[in-house]
């Protein structure tokens, strides 16, 4: 099976000490990404660890694909215990990094422990390994992401696509803090940047060329990157805002935080808003599909890349605000300040309702810059986030274990309120993913009974794509037999393996107490219930959403 290959580099920023350790045996059963560094913090992160403490530990990973020349392959994991869920969560994030991180020499980077001072660290591929430079940076307190790349090329000649960068919120501990790369790709959904931003870490950088030999089979490789370079998707133009008019028009786009299925601008801030602001094209390294979105307005002076469709729907028809204008302005504040788009302007969204100021951008904007520094008690409250704060505010807690919902409503798609139900990072629509399935007509999208095995299929299957790793939107060209084929062994294996990885994220999560009582949602929809423990029989668990010791023992890493 392909993997992976090269140590873990541990740097315990306390201590000041860096140590690579060879994980073939890991490496060999999870091949690489999100399912390797979940197995690392199973097993490394204490069960009772605090978020915001020394004992906690961020992971970044890559998978064998990021060494072939295929489309779809310019992704990175990330992997931590999240201050928003308090439990586990991997991210995942494109740009240019990942080529850069394995010039270094490495398949994982870990940091545990906590600096007394705000640092930059600077990893290379020495004589004998990985090696870390431990920089004090003082100058770079409060400092927005750009201003970060800029310091990074000034002082050591490198770019942004050579770091991973916290921003203000990070530093200052906003539960959904991001982790910047390239500036505007973000490590988004669970708070890592805050995990990195409690160990006083600003900055990381990687840079080297001793790339590990992985021969990717040609056939598909080849395949996939032609049909990226030659097909004509709307998603090339647009982004994922290209379905934003028909999600609205025909299922539910959310308005005005959760109190409408509606929006009445919709053609504001939707695909063709974001078309005409789009100035340039896109990509990520190696990838012929280019559907970034660098836009630009110069009546008002903002430049940036994006908004994608998620972003449109949180800080444009979930706080009723109709100009795209204003969305890109949100979410360059987003980028600069280092916060997840959903979680902020969900946050957001609350704090409109809360004072019946749906559609001031001007008032959004400002706010922003209060969360990112925690001033005064509005911008500390809401840097906690809804669950956190909505009693405060006095609105409905629009969340599950604590994660703010995507855009994709599980009061319409059920199939896909059921996967945020029971998805061990909480509401997030990467995880399990039944929403193109219920858009499409594929799977009826009234109803809960009778999906748990979908579901199951597809969040496994997404492991595996965390770990490939292969972005999400390659999914009309890496097929599943492709996917199989490219890592060299058969897709019921790749679900063996997938399986262990959402196991070992579940296991983690119990010992921390989470159970059936948080597998649920914040609004009705038919038979959850019942569709939760159809999920927990597909998976073997115990119908209060616990894994026993001999059913985690059972779902085995594979052998090569």
């Amino acid at each position: 099976m392909l993997h992976a290959e090269g140590p873990l580099l541990t740097v315990d920023v306390s201590e000041r000490t860096a140590e690579a350790t060879d994980i073939d045996d890991v490496l060999e059963q999870t091949i690489g990404g999100r399912a390797t560094a979940t197995a690392l913090a199973h097993d490394r992160i204490p069960f009772d660890a605090d978020p915001f403490g020394p004992e906690n530990r961020a992971y970044l990973s890559t998978g064998p694909l990021q060494m072939s020349q295929m489309s779809f392959t310019g992704r990175m994991n990330m992997t931590g215990l999240s201050p928003l869920t308090d439990g586990l969560v991997s991210t995942n994030a494109g740009g240019y990094l990942s080529r850069n991180f394995s010039g270094a020499g490495l398949s994982v980077f870990e940091v545990v422990g906590e600096s007394d001072e705000l640092l930059a660290l600077h990893v290379t591929d020495g004589e004998d390994g990985p090696e870390v430079e431990f920089e004090t940076v003082p100058e770079l307190e409060g400092a927005e992401t750009s201003a970060v790349s800029e310091y990074m090329d000034e002082h050591h000649g490198l770019g942004p696509e050579n770091c991973i960068t916290i921003g203000p919120a990070g530093e200052n501990l906003v539960r959904y803090a991001s982790v910047m790369t390239f500036d505007s790709r973000a490590f988004g959904r669970g708070g890592l940047g805050a995990v990195l931003g409690s160990k006083n870490v600003k900055c990381v950088t990687f840079e080297g060329d001793s790339h590990p030999e992985i021969e990717i089979p040609n056939p598909p490789s080849a395949d996939v990157h032609r049909e990226a370079a030659t097909s004509d998707d709307r998603m090339k133009r647009q982004g994922t805002t290209g379905g934003t008019e028909f999600i609205n028009d025909n299922f539910s786009l959310p308005t005005r935080y959760f109190d409408g299925y509606e929006f009445e601008s919709v053609e504001n801030i939707g695909g063709d808003a974001v078309e005409e602001k789009k100035y340039k094209k896109g990509a990520c390294s190696q990838c012929a599909y280019a559907c970034k979105l660098p836009t630009k307005d110069e009546e008002r002076g903002v430049e940036t890349e994006g908004p994608e469709f998620e972003t449109v729907y949180s800080f444009g028809s979930c706080q009723g605000v109709g100009d795209i204008v204003d969305v890109m302005i949100s979410n360059e504040l987003c980028d600069e300040l280092g916060m997840d788009t959903i979680s902020a302007g969900v946050t957001l969204a609350a704090y409109l309702k809360s004072e019946d100021e749906f559609g001031n951008a001007e008032l959004v904007h400002e706010t922003l810059k209060k969360v990112a520094y925690r001033e005064d008690e509005l911008g500390d409250l809401l840097a906690e986030g809804v669950d956190r704060a909505h009693e405060e505010l006095g609105v409905d807690n629009y969340t599950v274990k604590g994660m703010e919902f995507a855009a994709h409503d599980g009061r319409v798609l059920h199939g896909q309120g059921l996967s945020y139900a029971v998805a061990n990072r909480g509401a997030d629509h990467m995880y399990g993913g039944m929403l193109g399935l219920e858009y499409s007509g594929e799977l009826d999208p009234e109803g809960t009974l009778g999906k748990a095995d979908t579901l199951v299929e597809k969040e496994n299957r997404n492991v595996i794509r965390d770990s490939g790793v292969v972005c999400a939107f390659a999914g009309d060209y890496i097929t599943d037999e492709r996917l199989a084929t490219l890592l060299e062994t058969d897709y019921d294996r790749l679900q063996e393996i997938g399986a262990k990885g959402i196991e070992r994220e579940r296991h983690f999560n119990n010992q921390r107490g989470k159970t059936v009582e948080d597998d649920r949602l914040p609004y009705e929809i038919p038979d959850l219930e019942e569709a939760v423990q159809e999920y927990y029989g597909e998976r073997g668990w115990n119908d209060d959403g616990t894994i026993s010791q001999a059913s985690f023992d059972s779902v085995a890493p594979a052998d090569d």
